[in-house]
């Protein structure tokens, strides 16, 4: 069912230093940032050849991530999101084997404009994942 590796989150507590961390010493292709209020993040996607890192930070009081920055207040790899060709489809075959999609069980738009879920991290060995429908 999944597809390819889209991106690797990374959670920070400065995004503007995180940044230039990746655009100076590690010479990478940093984005603009994107303020995502439905998911209380602010984004910016590093561009490599095989794959995409995105740097994520709070937004808002109520966001989602920040008891994930209380426990790692300076930082670390949040989730990994993967590929599908149909969320709906992606779904239905989840919770039939009983995972749990996280928030109403419904898709949101993400970064890139597509439909993405969460998938709960006790279901897939302590690992959040998110599943992005990337039609070909």
């Amino acid at each position: 069912m999944i597809g390819s590796l889209n991106h690797i989150a990374i959670a920070v507590p400065d995004l503007d230093e995180a940044m230039a961390k990746y655009s100076g010493p590690l010479g990478a292709k940093v984005g603009q940032p994107q303020n995502l209020v439905e998911h209380g993040v602010t984004v910016v996607f590093i561009d490599l050849p095989n794959t995409k890192i995105e740097l994520i930070s709070p937004f808002g009081e109520n966001s989602p991530i920040l008891s994930f920055m209380k426990k790692n207040p300076n930082g670390g790899i949040h989730h990994i999101c993967y590929e599908v060709d149909c969320i709906n489809s992606a779904i239905s075959k989840l919770t039939e084997g009983g995972a749990m999609i996280l928030g109403d069980g419904k898709p949101k738009i993400g970064a890139h404009g597509n439909p993405v879920i969460f998938l709960h991290p006790k279901d897939f060995n302590g690992t959040l994942i998110e599943l992005e429908e990337v039609r070909a």
